[in-house]
Protein backbone atom coordinates (compact mmCIF):
# COMPACT_ATOMS: atom_id res chain seq x y z
CA UNK A 1 0.00 0.00 0.00
CA UNK A 2 1.09 3.39 -1.17
CA UNK A 3 2.29 5.68 2.18
CA UNK A 4 -0.34 8.49 1.20
CA UNK A 5 -3.19 5.43 1.31
CA UNK A 6 -4.95 5.58 4.03
CA UNK A 7 -5.56 2.39 6.25
CA UNK A 8 -9.30 2.36 5.49
CA UNK A 9 -9.62 3.22 2.33
CA UNK A 10 -10.59 -0.02 -0.11
CA UNK A 11 -11.15 -0.05 -4.07
CA UNK A 12 -14.98 -0.58 -5.29
CA UNK A 13 -16.61 -4.24 -6.39
CA UNK A 14 -15.94 -4.13 -10.10
CA UNK A 15 -12.80 -1.91 -10.53
CA UNK A 16 -10.74 -5.13 -12.28
CA UNK A 17 -13.33 -5.09 -15.04
CA UNK A 18 -13.71 -1.67 -15.25
CA UNK A 19 -10.17 -1.61 -15.59
CA UNK A 20 -9.65 -4.70 -18.56
CA UNK A 21 -12.59 -2.72 -20.41
CA UNK A 22 -10.86 1.03 -20.74
CA UNK A 23 -6.81 -0.82 -20.82
CA UNK A 24 -8.05 -2.14 -23.70
CA UNK A 25 -10.18 0.46 -25.07
CA UNK A 26 -6.90 2.44 -24.65
CA UNK A 27 -4.70 0.17 -26.54
CA UNK A 28 -7.33 0.22 -29.36
CA UNK A 29 -7.24 4.08 -29.53
CA UNK A 30 -3.48 4.47 -29.74
CA UNK A 31 -2.93 2.60 -32.62
CA UNK A 32 -2.49 4.50 -35.11
CA UNK A 33 0.25 5.81 -32.93
CA UNK A 34 1.75 2.40 -34.00
CA UNK A 35 0.86 2.62 -36.80
CA UNK A 36 4.09 4.28 -37.83
CA UNK A 37 6.43 1.95 -36.64
CA UNK A 38 5.00 -0.79 -38.88
CA UNK A 39 4.54 1.18 -41.62
CA UNK A 40 7.61 3.10 -42.51
CA UNK A 41 10.10 0.58 -43.42
CA UNK A 42 7.87 0.22 -46.48
CA UNK A 43 6.74 3.28 -47.31
CA UNK A 44 10.58 4.24 -47.28
CA UNK A 45 10.84 2.35 -50.25
CA UNK A 46 7.14 2.96 -51.83
CA UNK A 47 7.50 6.89 -51.43
CA UNK A 48 11.36 6.54 -51.86
CA UNK A 49 11.80 8.86 -48.51
CA UNK A 50 15.06 10.02 -47.09
CA UNK A 51 15.91 9.18 -43.96
CA UNK A 52 15.45 12.45 -42.26
CA UNK A 53 11.90 11.92 -44.20
CA UNK A 54 10.95 8.83 -42.84
CA UNK A 55 12.26 9.81 -39.03
CA UNK A 56 9.92 13.15 -39.14
CA UNK A 57 7.14 10.42 -39.85
CA UNK A 58 7.39 9.32 -36.40
CA UNK A 59 8.91 12.27 -34.91
CA UNK A 60 5.33 14.45 -35.93
CA UNK A 61 3.32 12.31 -34.01
CA UNK A 62 5.69 12.89 -31.20
CA UNK A 63 5.73 16.75 -31.75
CA UNK A 64 1.71 16.15 -32.76
CA UNK A 65 1.15 14.88 -29.16
CA UNK A 66 2.78 17.50 -27.23
CA UNK A 67 0.80 20.08 -29.26
CA UNK A 68 -2.78 18.46 -28.44
CA UNK A 69 -1.64 18.22 -24.70
CA UNK A 70 -0.56 21.49 -24.49
CA UNK A 71 -3.78 22.92 -25.87
CA UNK A 72 -5.84 20.80 -23.54
CA UNK A 73 -3.74 22.08 -20.66
CA UNK A 74 -3.65 25.52 -21.89
CA UNK A 75 -7.68 25.39 -22.05
CA UNK A 76 -7.98 22.82 -19.00
CA UNK A 77 -9.71 20.29 -21.38
CA UNK A 78 -8.82 17.52 -19.82
CA UNK A 79 -10.46 18.37 -16.52
CA UNK A 80 -13.59 20.13 -18.55
CA UNK A 81 -14.63 17.40 -20.35
CA UNK A 82 -15.33 14.19 -19.13
CA UNK A 83 -12.80 11.75 -20.12
CA UNK A 84 -14.64 8.91 -21.77
CA UNK A 85 -16.25 10.95 -23.94
CA UNK A 86 -13.29 13.30 -24.59
CA UNK A 87 -11.21 9.76 -25.65
CA UNK A 88 -13.53 9.23 -28.14
CA UNK A 89 -13.16 13.03 -29.68
CA UNK A 90 -9.40 12.17 -29.86
CA UNK A 91 -9.64 8.62 -31.18
CA UNK A 92 -11.55 10.00 -34.09
CA UNK A 93 -9.61 12.43 -34.87
CA UNK A 94 -6.66 10.21 -35.12
CA UNK A 95 -8.53 7.85 -36.79
CA UNK A 96 -9.39 10.38 -39.89
CA UNK A 97 -5.85 12.11 -39.91
CA UNK A 98 -4.22 8.35 -40.36
CA UNK A 99 -6.80 7.00 -43.00
CA UNK A 100 -6.10 9.88 -44.95
CA UNK A 101 -2.48 8.58 -45.88
CA UNK A 102 -4.17 6.06 -48.34
CA UNK A 103 -4.37 8.98 -50.67
CA UNK A 104 -0.84 8.79 -51.18
CA UNK A 105 -0.20 12.68 -50.17
CA UNK A 106 3.03 14.81 -50.83
CA UNK A 107 5.58 13.71 -48.54
CA UNK A 108 5.04 17.01 -46.67
CA UNK A 109 2.17 16.97 -45.89
CA UNK A 110 2.06 13.01 -44.93
CA UNK A 111 4.14 14.07 -41.98
CA UNK A 112 1.42 16.68 -41.12
CA UNK A 113 -1.24 13.94 -41.13
CA UNK A 114 0.84 12.09 -38.73
CA UNK A 115 1.07 15.43 -36.72
CA UNK A 116 -2.66 15.58 -36.48
CA UNK A 117 -2.92 11.55 -35.24
CA UNK A 118 -0.91 12.77 -32.39
CA UNK A 119 -2.79 15.50 -32.12
CA UNK A 120 -5.68 13.16 -31.71
CA UNK A 121 -3.79 10.69 -29.64
CA UNK A 122 -3.43 13.47 -26.91
CA UNK A 123 -6.86 13.62 -25.72
CA UNK A 124 -6.90 9.63 -25.72
CA UNK A 125 -3.82 8.72 -23.33
CA UNK A 126 -3.90 11.39 -20.40
CA UNK A 127 -7.92 10.99 -19.96
CA UNK A 128 -7.71 7.26 -20.40
CA UNK A 129 -5.11 7.34 -17.12
CA UNK A 130 -7.73 9.99 -15.11
CA UNK A 131 -10.56 7.63 -16.12
CA UNK A 132 -9.24 4.99 -14.27
CA UNK A 133 -7.85 6.92 -11.38
CA UNK A 134 -11.82 7.39 -10.51
CA UNK A 135 -12.01 3.26 -9.90
CA UNK A 136 -9.01 2.65 -7.42
CA UNK A 137 -7.39 4.56 -4.80
CA UNK A 138 -5.29 2.07 -2.72
CA UNK A 139 -4.08 0.05 -5.39
CA UNK A 140 -3.85 2.75 -7.99
CA UNK A 141 0.10 2.16 -9.07
CA UNK A 142 -0.86 -1.09 -9.69
CA UNK A 143 -3.91 0.01 -12.18
CA UNK A 144 -2.23 2.34 -13.78
CA UNK A 145 1.04 0.64 -14.44
CA UNK A 146 -1.72 -2.16 -15.83
CA UNK A 147 -2.78 0.53 -18.19
CA UNK A 148 0.56 1.29 -19.19
CA UNK A 149 1.51 -2.10 -19.56
CA UNK A 150 -1.28 -2.45 -22.51
CA UNK A 151 0.36 0.21 -24.00
CA UNK A 152 3.71 -1.15 -23.80
CA UNK A 153 2.64 -4.23 -25.55
CA UNK A 154 0.70 -2.11 -28.54
CA UNK A 155 4.38 -0.40 -29.09
CA UNK A 156 6.04 -3.84 -29.22
CA UNK A 157 3.18 -5.43 -31.72
CA UNK A 158 4.77 -3.75 -34.92
CA UNK A 159 8.27 -5.38 -34.45
CA UNK A 160 6.23 -8.84 -34.12
CA UNK A 161 4.41 -7.75 -37.44
CA UNK A 162 7.84 -6.86 -39.42
CA UNK A 163 9.17 -9.66 -37.81
CA UNK A 164 7.07 -12.27 -39.40
CA UNK A 165 7.20 -10.30 -42.83
CA UNK A 166 5.49 -7.79 -42.56
CA UNK A 167 1.71 -6.39 -43.91
CA UNK A 168 0.67 -4.45 -46.88
CA UNK A 169 1.18 -1.24 -45.32
CA UNK A 170 -2.44 0.00 -46.70
CA UNK A 171 -3.89 -2.61 -44.42
CA UNK A 172 -2.14 -1.85 -41.48
CA UNK A 173 -3.49 1.90 -42.29
CA UNK A 174 -6.83 0.57 -42.38
CA UNK A 175 -7.02 -2.15 -39.42
CA UNK A 176 -5.57 0.92 -37.68
CA UNK A 177 -7.94 3.28 -38.19
CA UNK A 178 -10.86 0.92 -37.34
CA UNK A 179 -9.22 -0.12 -34.34
CA UNK A 180 -8.87 3.38 -32.89
CA UNK A 181 -11.90 4.50 -33.66
CA UNK A 182 -13.67 1.21 -31.92
CA UNK A 183 -11.14 2.12 -28.90
CA UNK A 184 -13.42 5.51 -28.70
CA UNK A 185 -16.66 3.52 -28.76
CA UNK A 186 -15.82 1.26 -25.75
CA UNK A 187 -14.28 3.75 -23.87
CA UNK A 188 -18.05 6.23 -24.30
CA UNK A 189 -20.41 3.27 -23.98
CA UNK A 190 -18.63 0.11 -22.04
CA UNK A 191 -16.66 2.29 -19.86
CA UNK A 192 -17.77 3.89 -16.44
CA UNK A 193 -16.53 6.08 -14.19
CA UNK A 194 -15.55 5.06 -10.80
CA UNK A 195 -16.76 6.35 -7.36
CA UNK A 196 -13.35 8.59 -6.89
CA UNK A 197 -14.47 10.98 -9.44
CA UNK A 198 -12.11 13.84 -9.47
CA UNK A 199 -14.26 17.60 -9.28
CA UNK A 200 -15.13 19.30 -12.32
CA UNK A 201 -13.22 22.68 -13.03
CA UNK A 202 -14.15 25.89 -14.21
CA UNK A 203 -11.55 27.31 -17.13
CA UNK A 204 -8.28 29.16 -15.53
CA UNK A 205 -5.61 29.92 -17.80
CA UNK A 206 -3.19 29.97 -15.14
CA UNK A 207 -3.84 26.43 -13.67
CA UNK A 208 -2.00 25.00 -16.64
CA UNK A 209 1.54 25.90 -15.32
CA UNK A 210 0.47 26.08 -11.27
CA UNK A 211 -0.16 22.58 -10.92
CA UNK A 212 3.53 22.37 -10.66
CA UNK A 213 3.78 24.37 -7.32
CA UNK A 214 3.46 21.70 -5.24
CA UNK A 215 6.48 19.81 -4.43
CA UNK A 216 5.54 16.39 -5.03
CA UNK A 217 4.06 16.82 -8.43
CA UNK A 218 6.82 18.75 -9.64
CA UNK A 219 9.61 15.94 -8.32
CA UNK A 220 7.51 13.39 -9.64
CA UNK A 221 7.91 15.14 -13.00
CA UNK A 222 11.18 16.01 -12.92
CA UNK A 223 11.41 12.21 -12.39
CA UNK A 224 9.15 11.52 -15.46
CA UNK A 225 11.26 13.71 -17.71
CA UNK A 226 14.61 11.63 -17.11
CA UNK A 227 12.68 8.30 -17.34
CA UNK A 228 11.38 9.70 -20.86
CA UNK A 229 14.68 11.24 -22.18
CA UNK A 230 15.72 7.04 -21.80
CA UNK A 231 12.61 5.22 -22.69
CA UNK A 232 11.48 6.02 -26.99
CA UNK A 233 14.69 6.19 -28.00
CA UNK A 234 15.68 2.75 -26.21
CA UNK A 235 12.73 1.67 -28.03
CA UNK A 236 13.22 3.28 -31.21
CA UNK A 237 17.05 2.22 -31.41
CA UNK A 238 17.04 -1.26 -29.84
CA UNK A 239 16.28 -3.01 -33.44
CA UNK A 240 18.93 -1.48 -34.81
CA UNK A 241 21.07 -1.71 -32.54
CA UNK A 242 20.55 -5.70 -31.90
CA UNK A 243 20.39 -5.72 -36.13
CA UNK A 244 23.80 -4.41 -36.09
CA UNK A 245 24.77 -7.12 -33.62
CA UNK A 246 23.88 -10.19 -35.21
CA UNK A 247 24.85 -9.24 -38.82
CA UNK A 248 28.07 -10.21 -38.16
CA UNK A 249 27.23 -13.15 -36.64
CA UNK A 250 26.28 -15.31 -39.66
CA UNK A 251 22.47 -15.34 -39.04
CA UNK A 252 20.25 -15.81 -42.36
CA UNK A 253 18.00 -13.14 -41.62
CA UNK A 254 19.52 -10.76 -38.82
CA UNK A 255 17.00 -7.89 -39.15
CA UNK A 256 13.79 -10.13 -38.96
CA UNK A 257 15.52 -12.25 -35.97
CA UNK A 258 16.10 -8.55 -34.43
CA UNK A 259 12.53 -7.55 -34.81
CA UNK A 260 11.30 -10.65 -32.84
CA UNK A 261 14.03 -9.97 -30.43
CA UNK A 262 12.59 -6.25 -29.92
CA UNK A 263 9.13 -7.65 -29.73
CA UNK A 264 10.67 -9.22 -26.87
CA UNK A 265 12.64 -6.58 -25.33
CA UNK A 266 9.83 -3.99 -25.41
CA UNK A 267 6.72 -6.55 -24.71
CA UNK A 268 8.59 -7.79 -21.46
CA UNK A 269 8.28 -3.64 -20.10
CA UNK A 270 4.35 -5.28 -19.89
CA UNK A 271 5.43 -7.51 -17.05
CA UNK A 272 7.46 -4.61 -15.78
CA UNK A 273 4.58 -2.12 -15.33
CA UNK A 274 2.95 -4.42 -13.99
CA UNK A 275 5.65 -5.17 -11.03
CA UNK A 276 6.39 -1.36 -10.92
CA UNK A 277 2.77 -0.82 -9.87
CA UNK A 278 2.98 -3.49 -7.14
CA UNK A 279 6.16 -2.07 -6.22
CA UNK A 280 4.61 1.26 -5.99
CA UNK A 281 1.96 0.27 -3.89
CA UNK A 282 3.73 -1.45 -1.77
CA UNK A 283 6.74 0.66 -1.26
CA UNK A 284 5.94 4.04 -1.98
CA UNK A 285 6.30 5.43 -5.49
CA UNK A 286 9.90 7.62 -4.51
CA UNK A 287 11.43 3.90 -3.74
CA UNK A 288 9.77 2.26 -6.72
CA UNK A 289 10.76 4.55 -9.49
CA UNK A 290 14.79 4.83 -7.81
CA UNK A 291 14.73 0.76 -8.31
CA UNK A 292 13.88 0.83 -11.55
CA UNK A 293 15.73 3.86 -13.20
CA UNK A 294 18.47 3.05 -11.37
CA UNK A 295 18.33 -0.58 -12.80
CA UNK A 296 17.67 0.81 -16.51
CA UNK A 297 20.08 3.18 -16.24
CA UNK A 298 22.97 0.47 -15.36
CA UNK A 299 21.72 -1.13 -18.42
CA UNK A 300 22.24 1.62 -20.51
CA UNK A 301 25.68 2.05 -19.76
CA UNK A 302 26.49 -1.17 -20.08
CA UNK A 303 24.73 -3.30 -23.29
CA UNK A 304 27.07 -1.40 -25.59
CA UNK A 305 30.29 -2.69 -24.53
CA UNK A 306 29.35 -6.27 -24.76
CA UNK A 307 31.08 -8.02 -27.60
CA UNK A 308 29.09 -9.20 -30.78
CA UNK A 309 29.89 -12.79 -30.01
CA UNK A 310 28.02 -12.46 -26.52
CA UNK A 311 24.76 -11.93 -28.30
CA UNK A 312 22.73 -14.14 -26.62
CA UNK A 313 24.40 -12.06 -23.30
CA UNK A 314 23.31 -9.14 -25.08
CA UNK A 315 19.70 -9.98 -25.53
CA UNK A 316 19.22 -11.01 -21.80
CA UNK A 317 20.50 -7.35 -21.20
CA UNK A 318 18.07 -6.29 -23.41
CA UNK A 319 15.25 -8.03 -21.86
CA UNK A 320 16.58 -6.62 -18.39
CA UNK A 321 16.71 -3.27 -19.96
CA UNK A 322 13.02 -3.45 -21.10
CA UNK A 323 11.66 -4.42 -18.04
CA UNK A 324 12.87 -1.80 -16.04
CA UNK A 325 13.18 1.14 -18.48
CA UNK A 326 9.31 0.82 -18.39
CA UNK A 327 8.32 -0.71 -14.83
CA UNK A 328 7.88 3.19 -13.18
CA UNK A 329 5.97 4.83 -16.16
CA UNK A 330 2.88 4.97 -14.58
CA UNK A 331 4.11 5.50 -11.41
CA UNK A 332 5.01 9.58 -12.11
CA UNK A 333 1.43 10.14 -13.12
CA UNK A 334 0.24 7.91 -10.09
CA UNK A 335 1.93 10.85 -8.18
CA UNK A 336 -0.44 13.69 -10.03
CA UNK A 337 -3.46 11.76 -9.35
CA UNK A 338 -2.85 11.65 -5.16
CA UNK A 339 -0.95 14.56 -4.50
CA UNK A 340 -2.06 17.14 -6.93
CA UNK A 341 -4.86 19.58 -6.92
CA UNK A 342 -7.89 17.30 -7.38
CA UNK A 343 -10.00 19.88 -9.35
CA UNK A 344 -7.06 20.26 -12.19
CA UNK A 345 -5.86 16.40 -12.29
CA UNK A 346 -6.07 16.12 -16.07
CA UNK A 347 -4.23 19.67 -16.76
CA UNK A 348 -1.34 18.68 -14.79
CA UNK A 349 -1.27 14.95 -16.42
CA UNK A 350 -1.35 16.67 -19.58
CA UNK A 351 1.30 18.89 -19.09
CA UNK A 352 3.86 16.38 -17.43
CA UNK A 353 3.01 14.30 -20.44
CA UNK A 354 3.61 17.12 -22.64
CA UNK A 355 6.93 17.86 -21.64
CA UNK A 356 7.84 14.42 -21.69
CA UNK A 357 7.51 13.64 -24.83
CA UNK A 358 9.01 16.68 -26.05
CA UNK A 359 12.12 15.30 -24.16
CA UNK A 360 11.65 12.18 -26.17
CA UNK A 361 12.84 14.29 -29.66
CA UNK A 362 16.22 15.21 -29.07
CA UNK A 363 17.50 11.61 -27.62
CA UNK A 364 15.28 10.31 -30.89
CA UNK A 365 17.82 12.64 -32.70
CA UNK A 366 21.41 11.96 -31.14
CA UNK A 367 21.29 8.22 -31.05
CA UNK A 368 22.32 7.62 -34.38
CA UNK A 369 24.56 11.16 -34.49
CA UNK A 370 26.59 9.73 -31.75
CA UNK A 371 26.56 6.14 -32.68
CA UNK A 372 28.11 7.00 -35.66
CA UNK A 373 30.94 9.31 -34.26
CA UNK A 374 31.60 7.22 -31.32
CA UNK A 375 29.70 4.11 -31.10
CA UNK A 376 27.01 2.03 -29.41
CA UNK A 377 28.34 2.19 -26.28
CA UNK A 378 28.64 6.10 -26.51
CA UNK A 379 25.04 6.41 -27.79
CA UNK A 380 23.05 4.28 -25.22
CA UNK A 381 25.53 5.92 -22.56
CA UNK A 382 23.53 9.04 -23.23
CA UNK A 383 20.46 8.19 -22.67
CA UNK A 384 21.69 6.90 -19.07
CA UNK A 385 21.97 10.72 -18.08
CA UNK A 386 17.97 10.39 -17.95
CA UNK A 387 17.45 7.75 -15.37
CA UNK A 388 20.19 9.61 -13.17
CA UNK A 389 18.61 12.96 -12.58
CA UNK A 390 15.23 10.96 -12.25
CA UNK A 391 16.19 8.86 -9.57
CA UNK A 392 18.10 11.91 -7.20
CA UNK A 393 14.11 13.79 -7.81
CA UNK A 394 12.56 10.62 -6.64
CA UNK A 395 14.62 10.22 -3.92
CA UNK A 396 13.66 13.37 -2.62
CA UNK A 397 9.92 12.13 -3.42
CA UNK A 398 10.69 9.27 -1.05
CA UNK A 399 11.58 11.80 1.83
CA UNK A 400 8.32 13.10 1.00
CA UNK A 401 6.49 10.16 1.90
CA UNK A 402 8.21 9.37 4.34
CA UNK A 403 7.55 12.81 6.03
CA UNK A 404 3.76 12.31 5.19
CA UNK A 405 3.73 8.67 6.56
CA UNK A 406 4.89 9.79 9.98
CA UNK A 407 2.45 12.71 9.91
CA UNK A 408 -0.66 10.77 9.41
CA UNK A 409 0.73 7.83 11.85
CA UNK A 410 -1.89 7.86 14.89
CA UNK A 411 -0.54 8.89 17.96
CA UNK A 412 0.52 6.39 20.18
CA UNK A 413 -0.13 5.59 24.33
CA UNK A 414 2.92 4.88 26.86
Amino acid sequence: MSPNSPTTAHDPPGRWAALAILASAMLLGMTTWFSATAVVPQLRELWALSPGEAAWMTIAVQLGFVAGALTSAVFNIADRVPPRRLMLYGAILAAFANICLLATPPVALAIGLRAVTGFGLASVYPPAMKAMATWFKVNRGTALGIMVGALTLGSAMPHLVNGLGGLDWRIVIVATSVLSVIGGLVAAFMGSDGPFAFPRAPFDLRQSWRAFSDRPVRLASIGYFGHMWELYAMWAWFSVFYGDVLAGQAFDAPLATAALATFAVIGIGAIGCWIGGILGDRWGRGRATSLAMCVSGACALLIGWLPDNYWPLILIVGLVWGFWVVADSAQFSTVITELGDQRYVGTALTIQLAIGYILTVPTLWLIPVVHEHFGWAAAFGVLAIGPAVGTIAMQRLGTCETKSTRASAPATTP
